[in-house]
């Protein structure tokens, strides 16, 4: 199978614990760090699975590797390559689909529960709610034809799937040591929003024991489904015919 491409777009939001199970099944990944100026790549073909990470910027901002991530995104919905997005990258996903991001009504940021919606059973199994974490101030709307899957009192548009193609606004691939480094980095913004849905940077990581295994276990879950549909992208090919 071809390597799953990681789009990394700020050098502290890389893949985390997706990594760790991409690597536990023996996938290959390739990282393409457009935050050191990678290039975006011109066609997903050379892989399995197109994977985008999160990051501080606006899916909206006038940066020239936005429209060539959508372009990119585009072009692998097209063919059927599986998208994943975390956060940004689901806002990416959600424009590449037609779909408008906007300032989500309030900051979330820790800590904070979602709910599953029906048909959500597709991707999370029998879970009816978990408790994630987020770091967003911007939401996406849920693209025409997609399926609208996730919510939480903060920001209704917590996560969506479009075929193969799965867009999740929460931090399904968060590390005990990211929250820590998120926290730590992040504590003017904290100060700057905070609210009912902002934890301050100390109850964020007071809370990771309590709620990291059970974050990663509904990873297994929704990254496993995920790779399952890489299979689909790119079929077996027949052996080529005996030479006379």
């Amino acid at each position: 199978m071809q390597p799953i491409a990681i789009l990394r777009f700020a050098a502290s939001e890389g893949p985390g614990f997706f990594a760790e199970y991409i690597h536990a099944q023996g996938l290959a990944l390739e990282l393409v760090a457009v935050d050191q100026d990678a290039a975006v790549p011109e066609t997903p073909n050379p892989y399995a699975g197109l994977v985008l990470m999160g990051g501080p910027m606006s899916a909206n901002d006038p940066l020239p590797w936005i429209p060539q991530v959508l372009s990119l995104v585009r072009q692998a919905v097209a063919a059927n390559i599986p998208v994943l997005g975390h956060c940004l990258g689901a806002q990416l996903l959600a424009r590449a689909l037609g779909a408008s991001v906007k300032p989500s009504p309030t900051r979330e940021m820790g800590w904070h529960p979602v709910r599953l919606r029906p048909g959500a059973e597709a991707w999370f199994g029998p879970l009816r709610s978990f408790v994630a974490f987020h770091w967003h101030g911007e939401t996406f709307d849920i693209p025409a034809g997609a399926a609208w899957l996730a919510e939480s009192v903060a920001c209704p548009h917590q996560a969506f799937s479009f075929g193969p193609h799965l867009g999740l606004q929460f931090h399904l691939e968060m590390t005990p040591s990211m929250v820590v480094d998120w926290a730590e980095a992040g504590q003017d913004e904290v100060l700057a929003h905070f609210g009912p849905w902002v934890q301050e940077p100390s109850a964020m990581m007071a809370a990771t024991p309590q709620w990291m295994d059970a974050l990663q276990a509904v990873a297994r879950t929704v990254y496993g489904r995920w790779i399952a549909g890489l299979q689909h992208s790119y079929p077996p090919q027949p052996p080529p015919a005996p030479v006379p």
